[in-house]
């Protein structure tokens, strides 16, 4: 018994190195592609000060949830589930999917919110259905 949780843990740690190693290869590229952008300025402007450029931080877009991405990962979480999921548990994997904060209250209540909506058009196209779950939350799940 032990050798399987033994070998399930040096998988997952082989892919997280993974996961490490491509990240730092990623993150080395775009600092090449920095110091490009910041030479191709120079050429403009020999004066400009690049260093004083301000660093924008990824802000998702407010309408991102209606491109059907919002959607897509809520089915693929209840696809991924072993058991029904509430509105909440979904909401809080949207937000680890996106790369959101989940420890933002505000936040989570608004990806609640809109979870429930995007389950209530599947469950209305028949693809989940759901069942009453703890409190006011529902228990959602594909329909198979």
């Amino acid at each position: 018994m032990n050798s399987f949780v033994l070998s399930g843990l040096v998988e997952k740690r082989a892919r997280l190195a993974g996961d490490i190693e491509n990240t730092h290869e990623a993150l080395r590229k775009m600092v090449l592609d920095l110091e490009s952008l910041d030479a191709t300025i120079l050429q403009f402007d020999p004066d400009y000060r690049v260093e004083t450029i301000k660093a924008k931080a990824f802000r998702p877009p407010k309408d991102w949830s209606n491109r059907g991405q919002m959607s897509r990962i809520i089915l693929s979480v209840l696809r991924q589930a072993a058991e029904p999921l509430t509105t909440r548990d979904i909401a809080l994997q949207l937000l680890v999917e996106r790369a959101l904060d989940k420890s933002d209250q505000r936040l989570l209540r608004l990806m609640t919110k809109r979870v429930g909506v995007a389950l209530r058009i599947q469950r209305d196209n028949g693809a989940v259905r759901c069942d009453q779950g703890p409190g006011q939350y529902m228990l959602w799940e594909i329909d198979r």
